[in-house]
């Protein structure tokens, strides 16, 4: 089992920055890949950015590249989503996710549901 839990979120106004964590407890994560979800009401559950946690390369969606960076800290189990240049649109609550390595190239692509192990969610909204 592992458990997830994020913190950071708040309230920001467009252009600023918030810096999400999601710590890790249960296992070691070296057989994992992580990815960050966001979800506004209403609507499905959208990728943001994935790290495969052995090498920690890293995936983004089209809509956050270039302003968010994903990253991990092994020593601490704890994942990070910095996120930059926020818009209104990035408003929504952010989960952190975890599954086993699939151990295949494209598994960011997959959908939320490959995932095992969610966090509690930590909203953010971005003020215009």
């Amino acid at each position: 089992q592992v458990q997830l839990v994020e913190s950071g979120g708040g309230l920001v106004q467009a252009g600023g920055s918030l810096r999400l964590s999601c710590a890790a407890s249960g296992r070691t994560l070296s057989s994992f890949v992580m990815a960050w979800f966001r979800q506004v009401p209403g609507k499905e559950r959208e990728f943001v950015a994935a790290i495969r946690w052995s090498g920690g390369s890293t995936y983004y969606a089209d809509s956050t590249k270039g302003r968010f960076t994903i990253s991990r800290d092994n020593a601490k189990n704890t994942m990070y989503l910095q996120m930059n240049s926020l818009k209104p649109e990035d408003t929504a609550v952010y989960y952190c996710a975890a599954r086993r390595d699939p151990a295949y190239g494209l598994y960011w692509k997959d959908p939320s549901s490959e995932y095992q192990y969610w966090g509690q969610g930590t909203q953010v909204t971005v003020s215009s």
